[in-house]
């Protein structure tokens, strides 16, 4: 019998391969193909093309292992990112149609611990709003990019800090934040994981067996791409970005192969197989216009291509008269298109280990002509001809484009000044360090060099594995902040496009200081006939107490200063007289007070 089964298996390989061979549509497509794999420099890609049940094209190109030349096929896996999203709003679909939810609720319904920034966001959004980008928030990528986490509840809990740029659903704008979120209301519905449910209710009856959620799943599997990135004329290999919970937005691995079932059961109206995979109506809902992207008429250099839209989890738009359903994805090392005619009944994967790659498009544009037997356009003639006046442009304007740069500018600061730790409760904490004569921003995932740029402003630089790379010209800065008290506060990082920059407020390296020394500071000081009592407790720890107010913590900064916990801008010093600690030394917003000590 398993022999059998065997035969059938390799029979229907060979009548697909046949089938594909024979089909006039792609005479001459690989050579096609691999001049796009070739004008940019692409390590490899892979791409499948379905019509109604079948696959009727599938292929790799290039290198999924570029250093040891390891051949890229149709069973190659890749990060496909966001293309990740429509799987995870059709868990809710699949909820929706056993009655367990409603589009129109609320997201805190099912969310406990989700709040939002303001009262209209909490009491205007509705999960349908969180699955086409159209809740008023912008993305905030930088709080789980630059701060990642494996705890879904500790990126919900960021979003009640992340603002607005406009009002629900008055302008569309892409958030990750929302699908994790989705995610997440699936898993308190369900009990289960995320990827559990995807897992269970997609990828078992699509037979998609090699598609994964993780890095660390992806790294046990075998035929896998690695990642990459073009450095000038150099391809370059990128390390596996670790998506961790926000994986729910983008995290899934998986192969053309595979793939292809999943753009099979949407325009067969969720059915895969002859079983329903998905509900019609969902599928018809989700490949429908929810929201406007963009609105105007077509241009001159592309009549053809016109209209802007979302759905859940896809983009709809009009490609040469044909509606076109399709979603991209990008992360470290990778690119990808998933794309479906569903009025053709056409559909194409195309899957790239190039980091933010313009190949899926052009691989997606040159099948598509061919499968809806469309007039020849030179794709990536035509793009490699922009980029190249774009790039000519650039060079001349970089020679007649001034720096805002203030020469002669030195920091407020002694560089041991702007240390400490910097936080934003809707992104994260980093530290800033000082290294002989050099400031480092230490992150979660890199670590940045900052060079003086002017005043209080400095310049971020990645600090590779063989050095500082100082090639980067990024229009990122890094600008400090002084309070009333002359203290550096924190700093300002315009990450986020639609909104003014990013404050992350600083809060000084405490130090330990042994319970021996914090004893010599013990005893009772006087200001204006009022005692101030300092003592130690059997911790550790310094206390100060002012009849008629509460205790207060001191925790140590350097040599004899403290700051008080909880109270931010105010600090004591201890100095010596005659040997001993004869004054407390109270430095706060109001003014500079000393207590003396009693004998």
């Amino acid at each position: 019998m398993k022999r059998l089964f065997l035969l059938g298996l390799v029979l229907s390989f060979l009548f697909n391969l046949a089938a594909q061979e024979n089909d006039p549509r792609w005479e001459g497509l690989d050579k096609e193909l691999n001049e796009i794999l070739a004008t940019w420099q692409a390590p490899s890609f892979a791409v499948a093309v379905v019509e109604k049940d079948k696959i009727v094209y599938a292929k790799g190109f290039g290198f999924a292992d570029y250093e040891n030349k390891v051949k890229a096929d149709a069973n190659t896996l890749y990060a496909i990112g966001s293309c990740t999203k429509a799987f995870t709003s059709s868990i809710l679909g699949l909820l929706r149609a056993d009655g367990a939810l409603d589009f129109e609720d609320s997201p805190r319904q099912y969310i406990p611990n989700l709040t939002f920034y303001n009262d209209e966001l909490n009491s205007l959004v509705k999960i349908k709003d969180m699955m086409c980008h159209r809740t008023g928030l912008p993305r905030h990528d930088g709080s789980w990019y630059l701060f990642p986490t494996d705890s879904k509840d500790d990126l919900i809990k960021r979003i009640a800090h992340q603002k607005p740029f406009t009002g629900v659903r008055e302008q569309w704008y892409y958030n990750n934040f929302m699908f994790t979120a989705q995610g997440v209301i699936a898993e308190k519905l369900t009990g289960k994981s995320w990827a559990a449910n995807v897992k269970e209710k997609l990828f078992d009856p699509l037979g998609m067996k090699r598609s994964n959620f993780s890095i660390p799943e992806l790294e046990k599997s075998n035929n896998v791409a690695f990642g990459y990135e073009l450095d000038g004329d150099e391809i370059k290999r990128m390390d596996y970005y670790k998506i961790r919970a926000m994986g729910p937005a983008g995290s899934i691995n998986s192969s053309v192969n595979e793939m292809a079932n999943w753009v099979i059961t949407w325009i067969n109206d969720g059915e895969f197989g002859g079983k329903e995979v998905l509900p019609a109506n969902y599928v018809q809902e989700a490949m429908s216009s929810q929201m406007v992207v963009s609105g105007g008429t077509p241009g001159a250099e592309y009549p053809d291509l016109h209209m802007g839209n979302y759905g859940y989890g896809w983009f709809m738009s009009s490609y040469r008269g044909h509606y076109r359903v399709e979603h991209g994805g990008n992360i470290d090392g990778f690119s990808a298109n998933t794309a479906f005619f569903p009025s053709d009944s056409i559909g194409i994967i195309v899957l790239v280990n190039q980091n933010g790659s313009g190949v899926p498009s052009l691989v997606r544009n040159t099948v598509a002509d061919r499968a809806l037997r469309l007039s020849k356009r030179e794709w990536s003639k035509e793009r490699k001809e922009r980029q190249d006046k774009a790039k000519e442009t650039q060079k001349e304007a970089q020679g007649s484009t001034a720096s805002n740069r203030k020469e002669g500018t030195n920091p407020s600061h002694a560089l041991q000044a702007y240390t400490g730790n910097y936080e934003e409760p809707g992104y994260g904490t980093f530290n800033i360090t000082l290294e002989r004569d050099s400031l480092f921003v230490i992150l979660p995932l890199q670590k940045l060099w900052l060079k003086h740029y002017h005043y209080d402003v400095f310049q971020p630089f990645t600090v590779e594995k063989d050095g500082i790379d100082k090639k980067e010209d990024s229009p990122q800065r890094f600008s400090f902040s002084t309070n009333t008290m002359g203290d550096i506060e924190g700093l300002e990082i315009k990450i986020e496009p639609m909104l003014d920059p990013i404050f992350f407020k600083r809060s000084p390296e405490l130090v330990d200081v042994d319970k021996s020394i914090l004893e010599q500071y013990a005893g009772e000081y006087v200001l204006a006939g009022q005692v101030f009592k300092v003592y130690t407790k059997a911790a550790g720890t310094l206390h100060v107490f002012v009849p008629g107010q509460p205790e207060y913590e001191l925790q140590a900064l350097g040599e004899h200063q403290f700051a008080i916990k909880g109270l931010d801008g105010f600090k004591v010093a201890f100095q010596q007289k005659d040997g001993k600690f004869g004054e407390l030394v109270f430095n706060q917003p109001n003014g500079v007070f000393t207590a003396k000590r009693q004998k």
